[in-house]
């Protein structure tokens, strides 16, 4: 899967240490290490180290993270399964923990359908989700300005539902 950004959703935008939540997020394939590298440097333009968090179908969570129940707010840090941690590197942290977030049946239903379908292709329930903003910016909060800091970092696909724009260039890939 490729990086995308999801965009300007429709819904009440998030704010604070958990403003990333899907609605107004970058998400990417957390089982290449070299994702959260390169969200940091390329999308991001940030310090190198700097964690990237996992979404998780709720169900599913407690197979890749030592959890006690669902965690729909990123509110806490959770251990990542020793079992699993180098299967999701991208938001494994050094400490093997990830800030989670879960999905439940009854959670954003086109976040859902993107991890179940990943899932369904890969084998992981996991997806990389950070804010969708760059360096010293605020998170986008309307379609002009999700487009604009589309065009403006090396993004592969925006998704605004109704409608996913892709670039007539694609972006360098990771490496």
């Amino acid at each position: 899967m490729r990086t995308q950004g999801s965009g300007a959703v429709p819904g009440r935008s998030e704010f604070g240490p958990a403003r990333a939540l899907g609605h107004r997020s970058i998400l990417g394939d957390p089982r290449r290490g070299y994702m959260r590298d390169w969200i940091n440097a390329r999308v991001k333009a940030r310090e190198w180290f700097r964690p990237l968090a996992p979404v998780v179908l709720e169900e599913q969570a407690g197979d890749w993270f030592d959890v006690p129940g669902p965690s729909p707010f990123m509110q806490f840090a959770a251990p990542v399964r020793p079992e699993r941690a180098s299967t999701v590197p991208a938001i494994t942290h050094v400490d093997c923990t990830a800030r989670l977030q879960t999905v439940g049946p009854g959670g954003d239903p086109l976040l859902r359908s993107l991890l179940l379908g990943f899932a369904e292709r890969t084998g992981v329930p996991v997806l990389l989700n950070t804010s969708f903003n760059g360096k010293d910016e605020p998170i986008v909060e309307t379609p002009a300005q999700a487009v604009a800091s589309f065009r403006r970092m090396p993004l592969h696909a925006l998704a605004m539902p109704p409608y996913l724009l892709r670039k007539r260039i694609e972006p360098e890939l990771p490496e």
